[in-house]
């Protein structure tokens, strides 16, 4: 679920990406918490976020421009 690529968030409307980083967000804090810590997961994850945010960075500097 966390792969998130440039052409999908490009698809998606503000509210998609505000709820979509609210479940990565989510998604990351379950799987730091269980036992098993798969480190691909968490990086996958982490990478997603930053995406979405980098993204919704990007929007907000065009349109205050």
């Amino acid at each position: 679920m966390a792969i998130l690529k440039n052409k999908d968030i490009v698809k998606m409307t503000a509210v998609d990406r505000e709820k979509r980083l609210a479940e990565l967000k989510l998604e990351l804090s379950k799987a730091s918490v269980t036992a098993n810590k798969t480190k691909a997961k968490t990086k996958e994850i982490k990478r997603a976020i930053s995406r979405l945010i980098t993204f919704n960075n990007s929007i907000k500097g065009r349109v205050e421009k």
